[in-house]
């Protein structure tokens, strides 16, 4: 029977969970560096994105840590871009307005709590509304066209 002395197994454990952490720190930063640079200031901002495999993964992993996320597509689930965005609404203490253009098919947006009302523009014409609530949690509008 072969027997192994515990200060090795210890020791060598130690090695490959050193591994295992280095490794998911970097594919977490990796992630991270995928994401596209946020627009807008303040408690307003966005950031559209998800063109690509691994902006794509990015975009939706955050999707959770943000209180809207907009998605845009078309009625066969082809993703669009360049759809026109306005936001209007949140309450009297944080009115926010934001209009951009979605550069991609998903876009995370920070908002202070309220309610808000998003026109979406698709290429073509095609208008899109959709009323929102944001707070308690993230929420999602998808659009499609």
């Amino acid at each position: 029977m072969f027997h192994v002395q515990a200060p090795l197994v210890s020791f060598t454990l130690r090695r490959v969970l050193l591994a295992c952490l280095c490794a998911a720190g970097a594919m977490a930063a990796q992630a991270q560096g995928a994401m596209p640079p946020w627009q807008g200031t303040g408690a307003a901002r966005y950031v559209c994105g998800g063109i690509g495999s691994d902006e794509s993964t990015a975009m939706r992993a955050a999707m959770k840590d943000h209180p809207l996320a907009l998605l845009f597509a078309r009625t066969d689930g082809a993703y669009l871009a360049n759809v026109d965005v306005t936001i209007k609404g949140g309450d009297a203490n944080s009115a926010a307005a934001l209009a951009f253009r979605a550069n991609g098919p998903v876009c995370l947006v920070d908002l202070p709590n309220g309610r808000y009302v998003i026109d979406a523009a698709a290429p073509g014409g095609a208008v899109k509304s959709e009323t929102v609530t944001v707070g308690g949690g993230s929420k999602t509008a998808d659009f499609r066209f």
